[in-house]
């Protein structure tokens, strides 16, 4: 705790010898001018290595190669950022995007994306026919009379797998479902490419009560953007905090297609989906909870993992169903057997988690789709950090007691608590991301944050964040839980602030 105090005092002391020497007067043109020596420098590092190292290219600087999935009604072109924090998704319907085929056969490939290929889709045009051929090898597009050019069937890398079967797990979970007005993501898009914020929070959060417009808070400004001519339909709830807003700008090249967009949220800090419909064509893009966490690292999405496994037959039943009908409704696969919708809810995130199948948000159905020949093995995607499974482990047995807050300075604040009998402390900004901390256990001592925070700095984030709530130990709970809404955070601190204990 100490250590917290001391390194505060000492960027206090930092500031006022910076403001007792003042800057020189050409001090502002000067950073500027070596910011852009610094990007133009870059920009001639990446052009070096894409044309003397390729692979290392694209290992490091380019986008995730594609999936692409040919579906009874649709095709599906799937991708990740190249730091895997964001997902797209481009879905086109068969018959309005490419017309009537019948000798077309369902199935799913990945390729290699090269520069070759980004240009032939930039020739792309609604005057010029088209043609796409996927099979089991590869992919090849060709434009009116030009040649054609094809890209080969490429190995996945193994986070780029344990990414992507983390993002179908997600997207099969319960979601409250908001739709908003192209204006309002116009709105939304405009007022942050105009302002840039100097200090946190920088969240976006929603405001949802039922049949009245939905609302949107841009932090730390407090811009209310409404979107008129679209209700919420669904229960009132806490306020729901996202980050990774500028990551949204993708969506501006769409937006001139778009006819409306309906947002997905699981809850505060976790991961969100956009879905802009386009008529023919929906544009999905997944964000994950934060920026600088992607979706193969320990992160939220554990918190709202089932607590048990469903049984091993109702797995299978509602799998075999699905491979049999190729795509179907939650209603649908429900009627057919005699689990209960905390049971199906459970197999069919395991389906998904394990690469059998993928939930199509435009659509509302869920689809048939082998990511590999056979399941992927967790040993395959990772576990979770022994820290991590261990702090949720405290956090089960409410092992955090004592608790106390201290506002360092706005938008910095120190939560204090005994975990598990071992003081511990945490500094958190107005994002909620852990700045720095204090712990006495020995992997602390070892590591410090090198290797990310402790269990017991974990667990008092955990109940930050879940509102200090027994983790649900049934399906049942598990389920009715995610429907009915997520905890907020000031949940937490309104009890500290009371001086309650665990």
């Amino acid at each position: 705790m100490e250590s917290v105090f001391y390194r505060e005092a000492y960027r206090q002391e930092m500031k006022k010898a910076i403001e007792a020497s003042p800057l020189p007067e050409d001090f502002e043109w000067s950073h500027q001018q070596a910011v852009k020596r610094y990007w133009g420098a870059h920009r001639k590092y990446r052009r070096h290595i894409m044309l003397t190292n390729p692979k290392l290219f694209r290992q490091y600087l380019l986008l995730m190669d594609p999936v692409i999935t040919v579906a009874d009604d649709v095709i599906f072109f799937e991708c990740f950022s190249a730091d895997e924090s964001s997902y797209g998704c481009l879905s086109v319907n068969r018959t309005d995007g490419f017309g009537s085929d019948t000798a077309s056969q369902y199935g799913t490939t990945n390729v290699d994306y090269s520069w070759d290929l980004y240009h032939h889709f930039q020739g792309l045009r609604s005057y010029r026919e088209t043609r796409f051929e996927i099979d089991p090898g590869g992919f090849e597009v060709s434009v009116a009379d030009e040649p054609g050019y094809r890209e080969e069937k490429i190995d996945l890398p193994d986070s780029w797998l344990q990414g992507f079967l983390q993002i179908q797990s997600v997207m099969s979970m319960p979601m409250r479902r908001v739709t908003l007005s192209t204006e309002a993501v116009y709105s939304l898009l405009a007022f942050l490419k105009r302002n840039r914020e100097k200090t946190g929070p920088r969240a976006i959060r929603f405001e949802l009560l039922a049949d009245k417009p939905p609302v949107m808070i841009l932090e730390p400004w407090e811009k209310p953007i409404i979107s008129y001519g679209a209700c919420y339909h669904g229960p009132d709830c806490e306020p729901i905090r996202i980050w990774g807003r500028r990551r949204l700008m993708t969506l501006a090249r769409a937006l001139p297609l778009a006819e409306s967009v309906d947002v997905y949220l699981l809850g505060t800090g976790l991961p969100s989906f956009w879905v802009v419909n386009m008529g023919e064509m929906h544009l999905t893009l997944g964000l994950s909870g934060w920026t600088t966490n992607d979706w193969t690292r320990v992160c939220a999405l554990d918190m709202i993992a089932p607590p048990v496994e469903p049984a091993q037959d109702r797995i299978n039943q509602a799998g075999n169903y699905l491979q049999r009908n190729k795509a179907a409704t939650f209603k649908q696969i429900e009627l057919t057997g005699s689990s209960r919708p905390a049971e199906l809810a459970a197999s069919l995130r395991h389906l998904a988690h394990t690469g059998q199948i993928i939930f199509d948000l435009p659509n509302q159905v869920y689809r048939w789709r082998q990511i590999m020949p056979h399941a992927v093995a967790c040993l395959q995607t990772g576990p979770a950090h022994d820290e991590y499974n261990a702090a949720r482990q405290l956090a089960a047995e409410q092992k955090i007691k004592n608790r106390q807050q201290e506002e360092i300075k706005p938008g910095l604040t120190l939560y204090r608590a005994e975990v598990d009998k071992i003081s511990c402390d945490i500094l958190m900004d107005a994002d909620g991301a852990i700045r720095r901390g204090n712990c006495c256990c020995g992997y602390f001592r070892q590591y410090r944050l090198k290797n990310g925070p402790c269990r017991h700095m974990q667990a008092i984030r955990l109940a930050l964040w879940t509102g200090d709530h027994k983790p649900d130990t049934t399906l049942e709970q598990w389920y009715n839980h995610l429907t009915t809404g997520q905890a907020a955070p000031e949940t937490f601190l309104r009890r500290s602030a009371a001086g309650e204990s665990g």
